[in-house]
């Protein structure tokens, strides 16, 4: 019995970014014809599982404008669409997407916001490892040293104690 992976999705106006995750896949096949029909199947694990997905996708596509990379943890599709318009949804409307289809919120736009594609340039992630970490809390002084530690500690007891003092 084979497996579903997930995938997720997300579009443009003339294309639909279909990304299927499944780790260290072995003999990827991806089938995409004119009618819409997204298949995919693929072993991973293992156990070597067989992985398996049949999409009718919402219209039809434009097989030969597509593209496919097939990387080391998903299967990365882009799929041009025949006609440019926004679909409400990934497929046929007379189906139900299937519970392993989930919506690809990191790829995602809104009809009005339709603007730059997704950078499939070498799949650049040149950005990632330059994130810094979280800022400090406003109102909230940097300790960087123990000794800066005990002053800071101190300096709010003595605040402390005068705000006291002036209740009184």
């Amino acid at each position: 019995m084979s497996r579903h992976p997930e995938v997720k999705w997300a579009q443009r106006i003339d294309k639909v970014y279909i990304t299927v995750q499944l780790a260290d896949a072995k003999d990827a096949k991806v089938n995409l014809e004119p009618e819409g029909v997204f298949s995919f199947s693929a072993t991973a694990g293992t156990d070597g599982n067989l992985y398996e997905s049949k999409l009718e996708l919402n219209d039809k596509v434009n097989v030969e404008e597509s593209k496919i990379s097939v990387g080391v943890r998903s299967i990365f599709c882009i799929v041009e669409k025949a006609e440019a318009k926004w679909w409400k949804k990934l497929v046929r409307d007379d189906q139900k997407a299937p519970h392993f289809v989930k919506v690809d919120w990191d790829k995602w736009v809104d009809e009005d916001d339709d603007g730059a594609d997704v950078n499939v340039d070498g799949m650049d992630f040149s950005n990632f490892g330059g994130m810094g970490g979280m800022g400090g809390m406003g109102g909230m002084e940097e300790v960087s040293k123990p000794q800066d530690a005990e002053k800071a500690a101190e300096a709010g007891k003595s605040q402390e104690s005068d705000a006291k003092a002036e209740t009184s």
